[in-house]
């Protein structure tokens, strides 16, 4: 290893994750030392948001761009491409093969609507059209057998059909393909040779999983964003080669395990989740030696706050996600998204009701502090009102104006509601700060989890203003502020493992299935993750496979997922099933039949990580930089709090609130009844209620 200019020690490994609001990026060298570089995003080029993190972190190192990138051993990318892709509605136009008879149940849906008393709010706009969605015969029967040939001249028509009407990508979802794709592979040859275009995805290769629609859901969408992404990825991959990176970039899957672009590529729809999904490594980097790791992150940004839980050291992992309104089945952490960030923008409608969000002010032109033109108050508007954020520069190249916020707030809260500013703005608070609760219940409570025995983890640039007050409410006795929250994701990118997830459908009988038939299904299953893993670098001692199984009881419609030890048994995993049904649903069936409907294989490759460098302990508080007027809560009013700087905060180190902390990506906020640790990691413990 060698010496860096600027005392970091090559190689070093970099996580950017580009969010609506920043580009946040993590360095972290081979002996554990840590640098965070902010830049503001750039929606239209997301590329440009990238590059110009990267450009920032080698300036401020004094390094030129080629240097920082060849001394770089690993490089990690959080993209939002997919998603906005999805939300902006700019992907390709799509074409679908579909079996003759299932034409339109792509439209069809399964009639099921989130809310149940709503019947009048319109489904989103199909992505494949119906005089783009063409039948093909042919038939695989229930057993995988074929029943009926492909008619290649029905696939040779509909390659005709989608270049007259332009038709950018296809997807190709055949009835009862998720038990033998041979017809779908064929027609994917078909379109090879008979269509101009690119871009196929074969429902079979994407997620073969059972359900018409759902499946054909998750191959449309992968089609749709499938130009736009996979060229924005190999583009930046090899831009980023060209200045010198020496190996591929990895991206970070909805899974919460990274991936090679050449191996996504192909499954786009795997990033539809790619940025908030870090979250797993970074709460694994949150854990304790002898603790157990029982976590609720609320990750609150410039425009969202993404809620995750991590019970026993694992998040869960569903295969149903919704994507503005669009159903998608792909492996993806189990992460609540809510409008509730820094830039959640506070309005008062026409009956005279105070609300905060759903909509954002983005990162142009942003709070009205920023001074880009916006006009409409925010909550970092009110924070900077109640004295809890400093005016002037913030990390990112932004400049907070006072004066503005204070403004916005008047004009279009404060008056209106008949309050003096400061009272508005704290309405504003309190009022975001319930929203982030009901959030976080969501995944919490609503889940059978018991918050008193979790330690919430307030990450994201606005997290540790809140973290404390929502601990509270929640009733946690702790809450964690990492020092990094305002680049938590970022940081979790370089802990994030590579994962490849298989699926194949299996349908039997607990009790009475097939050994024989189950462990040759996983053997295959298993030899695909190895190929992957194998194609990634990652051999014996560094890929780490595990099996799991999806079960039910008979006549129910969603299976429950369960881990599997080393060899199977049906009775550990009847308990195993059992416990998870109990507490997701509060119920059991003693003795009732429970069915396999699908096996599961999941892939690792083990990336190793150096921990943050320890540094050395504090014996006694340090001095505060300044005393502050701050509006503390309904309860306390206006108080002068101590306010200092973080770097000067060390492990050891305890303070009782109400106090301030100001860090270079983040600002936290300690309650007057709460007792701030800075912990062995450095990061910033909160025990509530420790003064009361």
């Amino acid at each position: 290893m060698n010496a860096s200019p600027f005392s970091l020690v090559a190689p070093w490994r970099i996580g950017v994750d580009v969010g609506g609001t920043f580009t946040d990026m993590v360095l972290r060298d081979a002996a554990g030392a840590v640098r965070i570089f902010k830049s503001p995003s750039v929606p239209a080029d997301p590329s440009e948001g990238v590059l110009g993190v990267l450009r920032l972190a080698a300036h401020e190192l004094d390094l030129p761009l080629t240097a920082l990138l060849r001394d770089c051993g690993l490089f990690v990318h959080g993209s939002t491409v997919a998603t906005n892709t999805i939300l902006e509605k700019k992907g390709a136009r799509v074409g679908l093969l579909t079996t003759e008879g299932f034409r339109d149940s792509l439209e069809i849906r399964r009639g099921i609507r989130e809310n149940q008393w709503d019947h009048r709010s319109p489904f989103p706009e199909v992505l494949a059209p119906r005089y783009l969605r063409l039948p093909v015969r042919g038939r695989i029967g229930p057993d995988g057998a074929e029943l009926a040939p492909l008619a290649a001249e029905d696939v040779e028509a509909a390659a005709r059909v989608f270049t007259a009407e332009g038709v950018e990508s296809v997807a190709v979802c055949l009835f009862n393909s998720f038990l033998d794709g041979r017809h779908e592979r064929l027609a994917g040859e078909r379109l090879a040779t008979a269509w101009k275009g690119d871009w196929v995805s074969l429902s079979s290769e994407v997620m073969p999983t059972m359900g018409e629609y759902e499946r054909s859901s998750t191959a449309v969408v992968s089609a749709y964003v499938a130009p736009k992404v996979s060229s924005y990825l190999r583009a930046l991959d090899r831009q980023l080669r060209q200045l010198g990176l020496p190996r591929p970039v990895l991206l970070l899957q909805s899974n919460g395990g990274a991936v090679s672009v050449d191996q996504v590529a192909s499954r786009p729809v795997m990033l539809v989740l790619s940025g908030p999904a870090a979250g797993v490594g970074a709460l694994r980097g949150c854990s304790a030696a002898g603790e157990p790791a029982n976590f609720i992150s609320m990750e609150i940004g410039g425009t969202s706050c993404d809620v995750m839980v991590m019970a026993n050291g694992d998040v869960p992992v569903a295969d149903q996600l919704t994507i503005d309104g669009y159903h998608l089945t792909t492996p993806s952490v189990e992460i609540h998204t809510v409008g509730a960030g820094g830039g959640t923008v506070a309005w008062v409608d026409d009956a005279g009701l105070l609300h905060a969000g759903p909509q954002g002010a983005g990162a142009r032109p942003g709070p009205a502090a920023y001074g880009l033109g916006g006009e409409n108050p925010t909550v970092t508007d009110a924070q900077l009102v109640l004295g809890r954020l400093r005016p002037g520069p913030l990390a990112g190249g932004v400049t907070l104006d006072g004066a503005l916020a204070r403004r916005a707030i008047e004009t279009r809260l404060a008056r209106p509601l008949g309050l003096s500013v400061e009272d508005a703005a704290a309405g504003v608070i309190r009022l975001l700060e319930q929203n982030l609760l009901h959030a976080v219940e969501r995944l919490s409570i609503e889940r059978g989890h018991n918050p008193a025995t979790f330690t919430l983890v307030a990450a994201g640039g606005a997290g540790p203003m809140h973290g404390a007050a929502v601990a509270r409410a929640l009733g946690c006795r702790r809450a964690l502020l990492p020092r990094a929250a305002g680049a938590f994701c970022a940081m979790g990118m370089l802990q994030s493992d590579v994962r490849q997830d298989y699926l194949q459908v299996f349908l039997a009988d607990l009790d009475a299935v097939d050994r024989a038939g189950l462990d040759a299904a996983f053997a295959q299953l298993e030899a695909r993750a190895r190929e992957a893993l194998g194609r990634e670098g990652f051999g014996d001692g560094t890929a780490v496979l595990s099996r799991e199984v999806d079960l039910r009881y008979e006549g129910q419609q969603w299976p429950v997922r369960v881990a599997l030890g080393k060899g199977f048994d049906a009775a550990a995993a009847r308990a195993a099933f059992e416990a998870e049904h109990q507490r997701l649903f509060g119920h059991i069936q003693p003795g009732g039949r429970i069915d396999i409907t699908a096996l599961r294989v999941v892939g690792r490759g083990l990336l190793d990580w150096t921990p943050p460098a320890a540094r050395t302990p504090q014996a006694a508080p340090p001095k505060p930089r300044e005393r502050r007027r701050v509006w503390i809560d309904p309860a306390h009013g206006w108080q002068e709090v101590p306010v200092y700087d973080g770097a000067d905060l060390r492990p050891g180190c305890t303070l009782d609130g109400p106090l301030l902390i100001e860090e270079r990506t983040t600002t936290a906020f300690v309650g007057p009844r709460d007792r701030l640790e800075v912990d062995a990691r450095d990061d910033f413990l909160v025990h509530i209620g420790a003064t009361a």
